[in-house]
């Protein structure tokens, strides 16, 4: 379960970092409200992690996860760069999120 956790906190990071483009420096409400809660619900999720796996990895594990999502929000939905290079960049990325995984003590 811990591992669930983790991924539906770097989920939950995805959401809130996506949402900071449309809170306009924290001056629109709904959109201020809701990354607020999607911070929350991911640092809930991390902490509750952090039962069963090591803080290290957890925290690796989390902030990869919303870094490579955010990777993949920004090409799909922002019309960010496409460049061959810069997928193999993130393949590497999910290859270490994998790694740390399959590598943790639980």
């Amino acid at each position: 379960m811990a591992w669930m956790y983790v991924l539906i906190a770097g989920v939950c990071e995805i959401l809130w970092a996506t949402g900071l483009k449309y809170t306009d420096g924290f001056t629109r409400l709904w959109p201020s409200v809701g990354t607020v809660l999607a911070m929350a619900a991911s640092f809930w999720f991390l902490a509750n992690s952090l039962r069963a796996i090591p803080l290290g990895t957890a925290y690796a594990v989390w902030t990869g996860i919303g870094a490579a999502g955010m990777a993949l929000v920004g090409i799909l939905f922002f019309d960010e760069s496409r460049e061959p290079l810069r997928l193999l960049c993130l393949l590497l990325v999910v290859a270490g999120i994998i790694g740390l995984k399959f590598t943790a003590p639980e």
